[in-house]
Order: C-alpha cells, then structure tokens, then sequence
C-alpha cells in the first residue's frame, strides 16, 4: 500500500455535474479510499467568462449528496493567476516560451494551404509561425516551443507513458499537437499550464478522470519536465455517451443529476464502472465502502 496518495476531482463550474461528471468523481474518490489516500476538490473557473460561481456551490452540494467531500479546502483556479504566471516566466526565461500574434483563422489557413486538414473536436496543429518571433504582429498568446524543450529534456519521441486502465500510450506532441497555448488570447490562463501547476502545488500524485482528457496527458508530461515538477501516475475512466454516441456533456445537452436518492445516481455510475450493484436498502455510506472494497481488489 502506498504511503503518500493525493488525488483530486477537478470540474469545470460551468453547469450542474451530469452522469459523466459523476463517474470520474466516484472513480476518482475510490482510487484514494483504496489506498488510504486524501481525495481533494479543485473547482477549474480559470475560464471566467464560462464559469459561475453559483455553479461551484451547486457541485459541492451535489458530490456532498453523494458522500463526496474533499479532505481539504476547496481550491478555486480563478485565485491562483500568480502561480501561473510564475510558471510561464520560469519558462520564458528558459527561452521555452514564446509570445503568438496569429489568430485561429490565420493557423488554419495555414495549415490548409499546406495540405493539412482539421479532425473534428481537434484543433489545428500550430505550424510554428512565430515561434522565431513575431515579424511585426501584435503577441496575443503565449506558447510552449516543444521541439525545443523535447531537445534541451533530451525527452524521446513519440513521449510514451502508461495508462492504468488504457495501458501503453504514446504521442508525437511537436507534430500531432504543436506549439501549444499556454495563455490565451483573450489574456485567460489555458487550461494545460494551470492543472500542471495546480496539480503539483496540490502533491497530487494520481489522476483518475474521463478518457475524453487522455489526449491531453503528453502535453502535461512535457509541461512538468519543463517545469521540473513530478508526473503522477495516471488512470482515464470510460465515458457515458450521449444519445447521439459522442460523449455525454453539458454541450450536447446533458441533464444534471437527479438526486432525490443519490445512491441510485451512483450505481448508475458504479455500473459504467464495473462495480457491482447493492443490495436494497443499502445505505449510501455501506455501498461506498463495499465499492472501494471491489475497487481495491479489481484495479491492483
């Protein structure tokens, strides 16, 4: 059993939890129960105009209805600009960050003059435009020069890591990603830098959520080398999926969680789990200790 686990459940305030949000929170609560680990909330409201704070409350009424309360206070992203902003002149100053005056109109462009073209749900890949400066625009964002941090790193490529649930992954981030945005510019903090430092000044040592945010890990990894924070360990969970077969959210119109009995919810999300359904009348605390008692054995 390990000494030291810290994980977190980390949702954006920008609607009510769905069934979705609900089994990366479980998935993320048992992970730490099973190793007698602390399980933290951090409310993601870096993106102010889409945030609410009303929102925020109504979460931690909704995972508290369900047995779900952090063990620490509750970190909110919208304070901790000056954490950002360390980071980013850290790496600045090691010339691994550079300021961007090119639009999104103007990447994709680009990239389609260059035979290149957009997979859906994906943005385009940064074609480095400014990367050696900003031949007379006007810096809009920031950005990570990968290449370059992959080379001083002497970080392999593809970056390969290991999933607990997906297993063996790998990801050319300088040509499947590129240069990518490290503050925003619309002058918000981009959501890779501040989970990256979030997670590290939290000792996060595992991350347990959705699989639709495995794609992001690479760009992670390479952050907290460049930074010289530790990688934790990483597990993704499966998805709930919308009537339409993409991922169940709040865009394609999920509804928020129905919690006149809360234990229903969770079975409902311990299902897509795997875990097992309770007995009638089980109590809300005994099933969360009879599924970290499953959690415990299924996932070693």
């Amino acid at each position: 059993m390990l000494l030291t686990y810290v994980g977190r459940f980390a949702p954006s305030p920008t609607g009510p939890l769905h069934a979705g949000s609900l089994v990366a929170a479980l998935a993320s609560w048992l992970d730490a129960r099973a190793h007698n680990g602390q399980w933290l909330v951090r409310i993601e409201d870096v993106d102010t105009p889409r945030c609410d704070a009303k929102m925020s409350v109504l979460m931690l009424e909704q995972l508290a209805a369900c047995g779900l309360v952090s063990d620490a206070s509750v970190v909110y992203q919208s304070q901790r600009s000056a954490l950002y902003q360390a980071a980013l002149d850290t790496l600045a100053q090691k010339g691994w960050a550079y300021p961007c005056g090119c639009s999104r109109k103007e990447i994709e462009e680009t990239q389609a003059l260059q035979g290149h073209t957009r997979e859906r749900h994906h943005a385009a890949v940064y074609p480095g435009t400014c990367r050696d400066g900003l031949n007379g625009k006007t810096a809009r964002a920031w950005r990570l020069n990968v290449q370059r941090v992959m080379n001083d790193l002497k970080i392999s490529t593809p970056l390969t890591w290991q999933d607990q649930r997906l297993g063996a992954q790998e990801q050319n981030v300088a040509t499947e990603v590129g240069d990518f945005v490290l503050r925003r510019a619309d002058d918000l903090w981009a959501y890779q830098l501040a989970v990256v430092v979030d997670d590290a000044a939290q000792g996060v040592t595992h991350i347990v959520r959705g699989e639709d945010l495995a794609d992001n890990t690479a760009r992670q990894i390479i952050l907290q080398r460049a930074l010289g924070l530790p990688t934790p360990s990483y597990r993704h969970t499966p998805l709930v999926l919308g009537a339409n077969g993409e991922k169940l959210s709040k865009q394609n119109g999920a509804e928020a969680l129905d919690l006149h009995d809360p234990l229903i919810a969770l079975e409902q999300a311990a299902k897509v789990l795997g875990l097992p359904t309770m007995a009638p009348r089980t109590s809300l605390e005994t099933a969360l200790e009879n599924w970290c008692r499953v959690w415990k054995v299924t996932t070693r």
